[in-house]
């Protein structure tokens, strides 16, 4: 009992001290977000939220306080982490066809602080704040299938706490770790860094550094690299400095605390630095794309599922958490980032109405993203404890259909197969055993009727279940469908 009222203690002092800040500072906190309270209806959804053209919003469960980061089981139930509760949740597909979760219940409970999920190889992966561990999981039936084992330990957790875990197409796991401080030196070096890891927990190492709070990454289905946002640090006014974008490179740095955007000296460690600062400020990667100064970015998603709009096909989608600590909120919505032929990003709004028009009410507060193989979105919000499910409502022009809804006509001529690919191709068949299924559960006939060899590779991004989604980067991508579609040109194609 006293341990639990010493870590109430000091919550609540942690609590009282940023509230006395806020106030002498003149800044328009989110104040729900402190002292709790916040919901939602599917009225309130309705009546406030507004999603862009081509989809449509439904409040998919509005009782998940905290709700954090996401994760989609092959059967399209929804986990959601539970920081405060020290839980994740599972909510079960919509399978009655309402558009709200058909129920939900905690999965597993009693861990420090959860935040990140990743589904992978039939393990549930679970960032807790100081330790990363891992369960088996069945997705037939949406239940643990043995014991929860912690695979790394040890990780500090104050200061920005949250981690983050995601599979790279490398196979390694990659993790995110947050800054103990607005700004300062780091004494542990795996603060402030994009981390990555094997599968086992094994192999621990730095990726890049100079990330001050990096929550959300993904890999562009475009380019194949990682990116990640990025929040900047406080108490430099309303409009300093911005929040990021960056690629993320093996290696790397990234400017905190030394310098912010484009190579902006610190006030606090970049001015009148030494001159190993000053070299190390010129050799830092300035971001891709910056966002306003507090929006807080977290959640990021690129959007792989050909059931998208075209125009959202290969977008990312940016949950801006919103600002806590400007004079006048700013952020509070969900953006998307087009790239267009070279390489420019252009930034829209996506789900916007959570901040009102004067900016002083707040609904909600975005937080993770993630899309499921027919293309529903799925957005965390911490603030009304909700999850939101956006669906393409195929408006006439901008819907793209998948390769399963328009049957291709056959093919007169057979499609240029490359051999060499399609010798990789049918390595990765092979050492992916992808013949249990397909020699006879799913036999694969008639792929030309279906597809091209781009719309092929495309299919791999978000593939139907029961196959599993294999983060084939592009060239494997490209050289299973050539292989695939080699073994109808040539039926002596190797099958096994």
């Amino acid at each position: 009992m006293l341990k639990y009222t010493l870590i109430f203690l000091l919550i609540l002092s942690a609590i009282v001290s940023t509230t006395l800040a806020a106030v002498a500072s003149g800044i328009s906190v989110p104040w729900r977000q402190i002292i709790g309270g916040a919901k939602t209806t599917q009225q309130k959804v309705t009546d406030n939220l507004f999603p862009a053209q081509g989809y449509t919003l439904q409040l998919f469960a509005g009782k998940v306080p905290n709700a954090r980061w996401l994760a989609i089981t092959r059967a399209g139930d929804v986990l959601v982490s539970q920081p405060r509760s020290g839980q994740v949740s599972l909510l079960f597909a919509d399978r009655n066809g309402d558009g709200r979760a058909d129920g939900q219940r905690v999965l597993i409970d009693d861990l420090r602080r959860p935040h990140g999920l990743l589904l992978h190889e039939g393990w549930l992966y679970i960032a807790e704040s100081d330790a990363v561990g891992r369960v088996p999981f069945d997705h037939s039936d949406a239940r643990l299938a043995g014991s929860y084992q912690r695979i790394v330990e040890g990780l500090e957790d104050d200061g920005h706490w949250t981690k983050t875990i995601d599979m790279g197409p490398d196979g390694w796991l990659y993790l995110s770790s947050g800054s103990s401080c607005n700004v300062c030196i780091e004494k542990d070096p795996r603060r402030a860094t994009i981390m990555r890891l094997r599968p086992d927990g094994s192999d621990l190492e730095i990726f890049a550094t100079g990330l001050r709070n990096s929550v959300g990454f993904d890999w562009s289905p475009r380019d194949g690299g990682l990116y990640a946002t990025d929040n900047g640090r406080d108490w430099l006014g309303d409009n300093l400095p911005p929040d990021e974008l960056n690629r993320i490179r093996q290696g790397a740095f990234y400017g905190w605390p030394y310098a912010y955007g484009d190579r902006v000296p610190d006030p606090d460690f970049g001015v009148d630095a030494a001159l190993a600062i000053e070299e190390k400020i010129a050799t830092s990667v300035p971001p891709v794309h910056t966002f306003a100064a507090h929006n807080a970015p977290l959640g990021m998603q690129f959007l792989r599922s050909p059931k998208q709009p075209a125009d959202y096909r290969n977008a990312a989608l940016v949950a801006l958490h919103g600002s806590w600590n400007r004079s006048v909120k700013d952020g509070y919505k969900v953006v998307s980032l087009h790239w267009n032929q070279s390489g420019k990003i252009e930034q829209r709004d996506f789900l916007w109405g959570f901040l009102s028009e004067d900016r002083k009410a707040v609904f909600g507060r975005p937080v993770a993203i993630a899309e499921d193989t027919n293309g529903n979105i799925y957005i965390s919000d911490d603030y009304a404890g909700a999850v939101y499910r956006l669906s393409s409502s195929g408006a006439p022009g901008v819907r793209t259909a998948s390769p399963e809804e328009t049957p291709r006509k056959a093919q007169d001529t057979p499609p240029a197969v490359d051999a060499v690919a399609a010798r990789s191709g049918a390595e990765l068949y092979q050492s992916n055993r992808c013949g249990l299924c397909h020699q006879q559960q799913l036999p694969l006939k008639n792929l030309r009727s279906k597809y091209t060899l781009q719309t092929l590779a495309d299919y791999f991004d978000a593939p139907t279940p029961p196959m599993p989604n294999y983060n084939f980067d592009s060239a494997q991508k490209r050289a299973l469908a050539h292989y695939l579609m080699s073994r109808e040109v040539s039926p002596q194609a190797p099958t096994q």
